[in-house]
């Protein structure tokens, strides 16, 4: 007859087994993947806002090797406005490195260091996570070794704010830990592949951390290898979101309460909009229903770029159709 205290002994020795089973998980994950994983160290040339003097400053993150030849993706905040960056690699060499291009709108940054037979991390496709899936978060805070945390996959699909105004698509939310050095290193999933790019923290809350995903983060980095940015449509307009009255909505047959209203248009500006005025408000795109800033951002991608676009917008109350070409965003 089984007793208590041989239940008990099962108990304890299947979880032991699990725990055993869970680290041996992460262990050879990191193992797999160490030798990948960078320090990045820059110098930035400020002003003090006391003296007005310029001054040098140092600042650091992670990154991940993409590559065998040396290229490396990071964190555009980690190395925005850098004078000099330099790599420490898992073996110990410290290399210079050249910025290949940077995104600012995703967070995405490209180095190249001229070294070969690296070992290089592979992306997985975000599109097959699932929330709940362990989480490994790789990183080389303040230059102390790397420094490893695990968690889960807490939620898909969020967004977070860029630095230039734009939302980031599809970020993934983790409860693994980041620490500010760990801007740029990796977050893979069991199988050491890469699932996003760690980016964000929020310091008030525990356990609420972003990372880049990485299907964005893989296509991103492909456009700054080839052409050095990533291109985007432009209307060259000052816009805000505004709320439309219950009879502009019904007698236009509108899908959205809100559109975007142009505040300002800029002049010379490389597009062909001479028909957009200042009152206008934007409520479709190519028949795409518009009803925030953010709305437009994702509509105006590289393919729209010099291309005839119809833009639906209400003016004095009415739904009219104009023409317009978009340029190219300049970016910073």
């Amino acid at each position: 007859m089984e007793t208590l205290a041989s239940t008990v002994q099962l108990i304890q020795h299947t979880d032991h087994e699990l725990l055993d089973a869970y680290s041996k998980t992460i262990t050879g994950v990191v193992g797999s993947i160490a030798e990948s994983v960078v320090h990045i160290e820059v110098a930035k040339s400020v002003v003090d806002r006391r003296t007005r003097q310029e001054k040098m400053t140092r600042g650091s993150g992670s990154g991940f090797i993409i590559s065998s030849d040396g290229f490396i993706v990071t964190n555009h905040h980690v190395i925005e406005n850098a004078g000099s960056i330099k790599v420490s690699l898992a073996d110990g060499r410290n290399v210079n490195a050249e910025l290949k291009g940077s995104d600012r709108s995703t967070d995405i940054a490209v180095l190249k260091i001229y070294e070969n037979r690296l070992k290089a991390l592979s992306f997985a496709n975000s599109d097959q996570l699932q929330v709940g899936q362990i989480a490994i978060a790789v990183g080389n805070p303040l230059g102390l070794q790397h420094t490893v945390t695990a968690g889960v996959v807490s939620a898909l699909g969020r967004t977070l704010r860029a630095g230039d105004g734009r939302l980031i698509d599809d970020v993934i939310q983790t409860d693994a830990s980041l620490n500010p050095g760990n801007s740029g290193g990796p977050l893979v999933n069991s199988l050491g592949q890469v699932i996003g790019v760690n980016t964000a923290m929020i310091p008030t809350a525990h356990g609420i951390c972003f990372a880049v995903s990485s299907n964005i983060a893989a296509y991103v980095s492909g456009k700054l290898i080839m052409q050095g940015r990533v291109k985007r449509g432009y209307l060259g307009l000052a816009g805000q979101l505004v709320n439309l009255t219950e009879r502009m909505i019904a007698a236009n047959r509108l899908q959205r309460q809100t559109g975007v209203y142009i505040s300002e248009i800029e002049a010379d500006i490389p597009v062909y909009n001479n028909e957009l005025r200042s009152g206008d408000i934007i409520v479709g795109f190519n028949d795409h229903p518009i009803a925030t800033i953010d709305d437009l951002h994702k509509q105006l991608n590289e393919k729209t770029i010099g291309q005839r676009i119809q833009v639906q917008v209400l003016r004095g109350g009415h739904k009219t159709t104009i023409t317009v070409i978009p340029g190219e965003y300049p970016g910073k």
